[in-house]
Order: structure tokens, then sequence, then C-alpha cells
């Protein structure tokens, strides 16, 4: 019963039953107390670190609820300068509700950490099971691809669109006049009880230490062309990283990526340099390359009969309206997504 908290059968069981059953969820609680506390909560195993603190697995005590108790360090976010960023972050996190955009429950903080209570994401980091599997099947791909489509129509519709955080000092743009999340790649994404894909960075994501990718191109290889050319960009950045990261998904790895170095990788980036693998499907190409190359159809694009203007307009890019209508959707997502 001790360690009843470390349990996986425990935490899937209790998960479901809280979910599903109690009317009384934990930001209803919240607002009955007013505050948080670390000892409202009982603490289990470590689920990773970061730069700023580290994650715990928790259970609420009142109710049970299983949850990610994030602890970041006051002292490491004043010396990293980041108290502003963290609370406009936390504050964007806390407002959004969708089944594949991980929950912020709330916060709370005593005189030298900051708490968050997050979703607990039971099967873990996408990029660890991309890793194990090397590259995911046509079915797999096209149903994370639609779960991420509908969470960033939601997130459009909110006036978020995403950054990138790295790597600045090789890339001059300008800030976007909307609310902004963190970078779009597999290390940032997380997998629910049942296996649906969470967006899970805002800015403050704890990785295990096996887990991240290692090269300096992590962040690089999503960059789309307007921002590596130091043009103003939108919304069409997230299009941009949907498709990189439909690629990475059916190929495993990243359609830029160079091993000479992140310079090679810039270049491709900006020239567009794309190569699909024979082994992906007609209609998964047609769709990374009206996203990626903003293709012009003058025919039946299944037919593969169709010329390619290699501009990087992100206003020539395909919606994220039609990429839920694509013929790759269609043909091989398991399940529509059930956005709110």
């Amino acid at each position: 019963k001790e360690n009843a908290v470390n349990s996986e059968e425990y935490l899937y069981v209790w998960s479901l039953f809280y979910k599903y059953t109690h009317t009384l969820t934990l930001t209803q609680l919240y607002r009955q107390k007013h505050e948080w506390s670390l000892s409202d909560f009982e603490l289990g195993k470590p689920l990773g670190k970061g730069k700023f603190g580290h994650v715990y697995l928790a259970r609420e005590k009142r109710t049970g609820f299983i949850v990610a108790l994030k602890v970041l360090y006051k002292q490491e976010l004043e010396e990293g300068k980041v108290e502003k960023q963290l609370r406009r972050e936390v504050e964007i996190q806390s407002h959004l509700r969708h089944p594949n955009i991980l929950r912020l429950y709330g916060y709370f903080y005593d005189e030298k950490r900051v708490y968050l209570i997050l979703e607990y994401a039971a099967k873990g980091e996408l990029y660890k099971q991309l890793r194990d599997c090397g590259k995911f099947t046509e079915e797999q791909a096209a149903t994370y691809i639609q779960q991420m489509t509908h969470a960033l129509l939601y997130l459009h519709s909110n006036h978020v669109i995403h950054r990138y955080n790295c790597l600045c000092f090789l890339v001059k743009y300008n800030q976007p006049t909307t609310n902004v999340i963190r970078d779009i790649k597999p290390e940032n994404l997380l997998l629910g009880l049942k296996g649906e894909l969470k967006i899970a960075d805002f800015g403050w994501s704890v990785h295990a230490p096996t887990s991240r990718r290692t090269t300096l191109c992590g962040t690089l290889d999503y960059l789309p062309p307007e921002m590596v050319e130091g043009r103003e960009y939108g919304e069409g950045v997230d299009r941009w990283s949907l498709g990189v990261l439909m690629y990475e998904f059916l190929v495993g790895s990243p359609p830029f990526e160079d091993q000479s170095g992140y310079r090679a990788t810039y270049k491709r980036i900006a020239r567009v340099d794309l190569h699909i693998p024979d082994h992906v499907s007609v209609e998964g190409r047609d769709l990374i390359q009206k996203v990626l190359v903003c293709a012009c159809v003058v025919s039946n694009p299944l037919n593969n009969q169709y010329t390619k203007l290699l501009q990087h307009d992100p206003e020539n890019r395909l919606s994220l309206d039609k990429v839920l209508c694509h013929p790759w959707i269609l043909k091989y997502a398991k399940r529509p997504s059930r956005s709110l």
C-alpha cells in the first residue's frame, strides 16, 4: 500500500475511476480550497528533470487523483531571468482545455520553489516510442497527426502559436503579436492512458535524461524558412512544423537533417531541399509536399502528376482544416479525435 502511488496498475485504475465517475475535479477542489500546498499531495517516483527543476508522480490526498507535480526552483528561475515568461506561459496553459493538450490544473509556491500541478501522461514520451520503433506505421502517424491538427486548430482559435526558444543566435526574427508556446517536436509530446497524443511543452517541459535528442539541430530541424531567413512569421509556422513532424514519424528522422552540421541544415531548410523515401505512401508524400514544399497541384495529386513551386510562402501551405480532410488522414487515421 505504501508503494501504491508507484504502481502502474494502481495508476490506471484510479485515474480512470476519478476521471469518469467523480464530478469533483481538481479545479473544483481548488476553488473550494482557494490555495494548494505541498501537504495536499503524496509524492511518488521522480519522472524526470530539467533545467529549472524536477517532476514527480503525485497523488492528491483528498481525491486520490494522480498528477504530475513539477517543481521549479525560484533561484534558478531568477538566475535565468525567466520569471515573467513562467507567469505568462502558466497563464496560457491554465486556460486551455483540449484532450490533446496536457492540462495544467493549478499551481502554488513556497519560499524556494514553484509547483505546477499537471495532468499525468501515463504512457510517457512520444519520442521514446519513436526511437524504440525507428519509425511509425502509416496508421500510427496519421492518428497522431490528426490529433495534433485538432490541437493546433484549438490553439489557433485561442490565439496561441508556437515559438522556438533555442538557437536564437542563429535566427533573428520579430516576435508575433499573439500568445506563444514552445516548439513542436517529438520530444515535447507525451502520450496519455489510451495512447492519445498530448502537447506538453509550454516552456517548462521536463524530460527523462535518456530520451532527449542530443544534437544541436534538434530544434533547428523544425524551424520554417521564414524564421531561418529572419522574416516575420505567424500561424504558418505550425503548419510547417506539422509537416516536419509527419515526415519524422514516417521516416524516423527530420527531413532537413544534415550530419555535416547546423549550417548545412539551415541551408537545406532555406532551399526546401526535401527528399521523401519510396516507402512512404502516395497519400503521405502528397500531404508532406503540400505542407512543406507548397505544391501547386495542376492535376490529380494522387497520381503524383503535379508541379512543385519551391516557394516557401507560409500562405501557400495547406490549411489545418484541409489537412484533416486529406486522403492520407481519411485512409490511415484509426479514429477521429474528439476536440472540445
